[in-house]
C-alpha cells in the first residue's frame, strides 16, 4: 500500500496540473483498493470484534467504493449529477467515521473527571467553530436553494467534518484519553481529509480529476488503513498511552479562536453558526475554569496520599470551628518507622492509605451507635500523625471514640501478602478547658499521645501533670543526644555457656545507659527515643565499636571469646553497614568469626526478600548471623532454609514454660531437632532453672544464656565472674 501510493503521489508530481489517465485512473485506484484491502485483511486477521475498527474499515470501504464508480462513471466529463451513487459511498465515509468516533470515545472516556470533559467539550467546539469560518460559505450557498436531496448532501459533507474534525480535538484536548501509541495515524488522516474538504468546498466548480486534492484523500486513507493494522495487531492493553500535545494546550487554542472569531464578526460578515458555536466554546470555557479553581484549591487543601484534608486546611478550618466546646484527638501509629524501615516506604505508603480509609469510614458512618458523626473534621498532619476534631464533644465522649477508633486501627492490615499488626496512640485535648486555641491545643494533645505512647494505653486525656513529662521528654532527647557524643552508653555482658561441658563460649553486649541523673536504664527506658530521633544508626555504631574493643582485649589475653551485637530493624536498610562493621573488625585484627550478628525472628518475617538481601551481604563478609527470638514470630518456617541463618536462640517464653508443660517441651525438642536438621546451632534463652538446663542438655541444646548461669555483667566484673563461677549442676 505504502509502495502504491508513493508510486502514484511520484507521478503526480512529475506529471503536473492536468489529468493523465495513467496517473489519475490507474495508479491511483490502485493506491484506492490497496489501502482498502490492507484495512479490510487487518480487520479479519484480529480476533478482538471491536466495533471502533470495524466502523473505520467500513469508512475506508465506502470511500474507495465511492470514488471507483465516480472515476469509472466520469469517462472524460468534469462532473457528475448530484446525487449519485458516488455521493453515498463518500458520505458513507462520514457516517461509518463517526460511528466509529462515538464508540471510541464511549469505550474510553469512562473514569474522566468532568473537568477533563468539559476541556474536551472546549477543544471540540473551537475546532468546530473555526471549520464554520470556512464552510459558512458553503452552507449558504446550499441553504439559499430548494430544499431537495441535493441539497442535504450538499450540507452533509460540512456537518460531518466540522463533527470529525471536533471530535479529533475533543480528544486531544482531554489529558488522560487512553487512545493507544498509533492514533496520530488516525487523527491525521481525518485532518488531511479535512484539508483536502475545504479546499474542495471553497470552489468546487474549479475542481477536476487529476488535482492535487485527489491526492490529500489519497494519502488521508492510507494513514487510516496504518491505524487500522496497528490497532488490529496490538496486543490488548498494550502500548497505551495518553494523547496530548501538553496540558491545555488545545483547550486554550479553542478559546483563542473563538475569542478571534467574535472580534472579528463586529468588524466583517461572519457565518452564524461560526458566532453561535465560539460563543458556546467560551461560555463551557469559562464554566471549565471556574471547576478548575476549584480543584486547584481542593487540591492545595488535600493530602495527595491518604486524601484526607491536609494540615493547611486544618490550620485554616479548625480555628473558625472553636466556637463552642470541643475535643481535639491527636494520633500517631506505633511502631511506624520500623514497617517503613523493615518493608519499603511503598508499603508504609499504603498501609497509611488504609489507616485513613478506616478512620474515613469510621467517621462516615451513620451507625447511632458509632460516636463519631460526620460533623467531625479528620486530617492528615504529615508522615503518621492525623488529626481530628470533634466539636461538641468533652473529654468523655473524646475518649470512647479514641477507644473505638484503637480496636478498628488494631486489626491487621495485609501488606505485600503480610498480615501486619499495628496500633495507634492517642492523645485528647478539649476546648476551652485546655486551651483557648488550636496552637495550645495541639500541643497538649501531643503531650497527652506521647504520654499514651510511654504508657502503652492506646489513649490519653491531658492532664496538669503532662506538661513536667512533655519537658522530661524533651530534656531527656537531648541527654541521649549527648549520651552518644560523650559515651554514657556502656555495655553489659550475659555469657553464652556450652550446656554439655559448661564452658563459656561467648557474650552478648546488651546496651545500657549511665543516666547521670536516673542512674543505670536498661534499653526499654530509651529505645524507643533512639528510633523516634533516628539516632539508631549512631548507637549501632557505639555499641559495635564498644563491644569489638572489649573484645580485642579478650583476645590479647588470651580468652577467644565471641561477642553477639543485636541490630535493629532500622539499622538494617543501611546499604552500607555490612561493609563498615567489616572495617571495624579488621581494624581491630580480629577475625571475623569473633562477631555474631542477631537479628529478631520479627524483622526477618516481615520482610524475607530484604532481609535476605542484608544477610547475604553480612554473609559474604563472613559473618556469623543469629535469629533472636525466635518463636515469637508468626510466619512460614520456610525463611529457615531461604536465608544465610547459622545460629537460633529460643525465646524465653519457648524456655520458661517448659518444665511444667509437656506440650512445650515438645515443641522446643522439636525446634532443636529440625534446627540442627539444618545445620544451625541452637541457644536457649532466659535459662532460670536447674531443672531447664537439664532438659536443655538432654534435647541436645548447644547454647545456654540465663540467670540460672550469669545475668548481665559489666566488662570489668567479667574476669573476676570466670575466676568464681559456681560449677553448674542439671542433675
Amino acid at each position: 500500500m505504502t509502495l502504491l501510493v508513493g508510486v502514484y503521489a511520484a507521478g503526480r508530481l512529475l506529471h503536473g496540473p492536468g489529468f493523465d489517465v495513467v496517473v489519475d485512473v490507474w495508479l491511483a485506484s490502485l493506491a484506492l483498493g490497496a489501502t482498502a484491502a490492507v484495512a479490510l485483511f487487518a480487520a479479519l486477521q484480529t480476533r478482538s470484534q471491536r466495533p471502533d475498527l470495524i466502523f473505520v474499515v467500513a469508512a475506508v470501504t465506502s470511500w474507495v467504493s465511492g470514488q471507483s464508480y465516480y472515476v469509472l462513471a466520469l469517462d472524460g466529463a468534469d462532473s457528475l449529477p448530484v446525487p449519485s451513487p458516488a455521493d453515498f459511498g463518500f458520505l458513507g465515509f462520514c457516517i461509518f467515521m463517526v460511528g466509529a468516533m462515538v464508540t471510541l470515545i464511549h469505550r474510553r472516556m469512562r473514569g474522566l473527571t468532568l473537568t477533563v470533559l468539559l476541556d474536551s467539550a472546549v477543544g471540540a467546539l473551537g475546532a468546530a467553530s473555526v471549520l464554520a469560518v470556512f464552510f459558512g460559505p458553503v452552507l449558504d450557498n446550499a441553504v439559499k436553494h430548494s430544499f431537495s436531496l441535493a441539497t442535504i448532501i450538499e450540507v452533509s459533507y460540512p456537518l460531518f467534518d466540522i463533527v470529525l474534525i471536533a471530535a479529533i480535538a475533543g480528544i486531544g484536548a482531554a489529558q488522560g484519553f487512553e487512545t493507544g501509541r498509533h492514533w496520530t495515524l488516525l487523527a491525521g488522516g481525518l485532518v488531511l481529509f479535512t484539508v483536502a474538504d475545504v479546499i474542495y468546498g471553497l470552489d468546487e466548480s474549479t475542481y477536476l480529476q487529476g488535482s492535487w486534492i485527489d491526492l490529500c484523500w489519497t494519502i488521508g486513507l492510507a494513514l487510516i488503513a496504518w491505524w487500522v493494522t496497528r490497532s488490529a495487531h496490538a496486543r490488548h492493553g498494550a502500548g497505551s498511552t495518553a494523547f496530548h500535545i501538553s496540558a491545555l494546550a488545545i483547550p486554550m487554542a479553542s478559546m483563542i479562536a473563538a475569542l478571534g472569531i467574535l472580534l472579528l464578526s463586529s468588524n466583517m460578515p461572519m457565518d452564524t453558526l461560526a458566532i453561535v458555536l465560539a460563543g458556546v466554546t467560551l461560555a463551557v470555557a469559562a464554566v471549565a475554569l471556574g471547576l478548575r479553581q476549584l480543584s486547584f484549591r481542593r487540591q492545595a487543601r488535600t493530602d495527595e496520599l491518604t486524601g484526607l484534608l491536609n494540615r493547611r486546611a486544618f490550620y485554616t478550618d479548625v480555628p473558625t470551628r472553636l466556637t463552642r466546646p470541643s475535643a481535639l484527638i491527636l494520633l500517631d501509629l506505633d511502631g511506624f518507622k520500623h514497617i517503613n524501615d523493615s518493608l519499603g516506604h511503598d508499603v508504609g505508603d499504603r498501609m497509611l492509605v488504609e489507616v485513613g480509609q478506616r478512620l474515613k469510614r469510621q467517621l462516615h458512618s451513620r451507625q447511632p451507635h458509632h460516636r463519631l458523626r460526620r460533623r467531625g473534621l479528620l486530617t492528615r498532619l504529615g508522615g503518621d500523625e492525623f488529626a481530628l476534631l470533634l466539636p461538641g464533644d468533652d473529654a468523655h465522649r473524646a475518649m470512647v471514640v479514641a477507644g473505638e477508633l484503637c480496636t478498628i486501627l488494631a486489626e491487621p492490615y495485609s501488606l505485600e501478602g503480610i498480615a501486619v499488626q499495628s496500633s495507634a496512640s492517642m492523645g485528647i485535648a478539649v476546648f476551652p478547658e485546655h486551651g483557648d486555641n488550636l496552637s495550645i491545643l495541639l500541643r497538649k494533645a501531643d503531650l497527652a499521645m506521647y504520654k499514651a505512647k510511654a504508657a502503652h494505653t492506646g489513649h490519653h486525656v491531658y492532664g496538669d501533670s503532662d506538661d513536667s513529662h512533655g519537658d522530661e521528654r524533651l530534656r531527656m532527647l537531648e541527654e541521649l543526644r549527648n549520651a552518644l557524643a560523650t559515651n554514657e552508653l556502656v555495655l553489659h555482658y550475659q555469657p553464652k555457656i556450652n550446656l554439655d561441658s559448661g564452658a563459656v563460649t561467648g557474650f552478648e553486649a546488651l546496651v545500657r545507659w549511665d543516666h547521670p541523673r536516673r542512674g543505670l536504664l536498661l534499653p526499654d527506658a530509651f529505645l524507643g527515643l533512639v528510633e523516634e530521633a533516628g539516632l539508631m544508626r549512631e548507637m549501632t555504631r557505639v555499641v559495635l565499636e564498644e563491644a569489638l574493643d572489649q573484645t580485642a582485649s579478650w583476645h590479647a589475653q588470651g580468652h577467644n571469646f565471641t561477642v553477639a551485637v543485636n541490630l535493629s530493624a532500622s539499622s538494617l536498610v543501611d546499604a552500607g553497614l555490612p561493609g563498615r562493621i567489616a572495617d571495624m573488625v579488621t581494624s581491630r585484627g580480629l577475625p571475623v568469626s569473633a562477631l555474631m550478628l542477631e537479628v529478631t525472628e520479627d524483622y526477618v518475617v516481615r520482610n524475607v526478600s530484604r532481609a535476605r538481601t542484608i544477610l547475604t551481604e553480612l554473609r559474604n563478609h563472613g559473618f556469623r548471623i543469629a535469629i533472636d527470638d525466635f518463636g515469637t514470630g508468626y510466619s512460614s518456617l520456610a525463611y529457615l532454609r531461604d536465608l544465610p541463618i547459622d545460629e537460633l536462640k529460643l525465646d524465653r517464653s519457648f524456655i520458661t514454660p517448659m518444665t511444667k508443660d509437656s506440650r512445650a517441651a515438645v515443641l522446643v525438642s522439636s525446634t532443636i531437632d529440625l534446627a540442627h536438621s539444618l545445620k544451625m546451632d541452637v541457644v536457649a534463652e532466659g535459662i532460670e532453672t536447674a531443672d531447664a538446663y537439664g532438659d536443655l542438655v538432654i534435647f541436645g541444646c548447644d547454647q545456654g544464656q540465663g540467670y540460672y548461669m550469669s545475668r548481665p555483667i559489666p566488662a570489668d566484673d567479667i574476669a573476676g565472674w570466670l575466676d568464681e563461677r559456681p560449677a553448674l549442676s542439671h542433675l
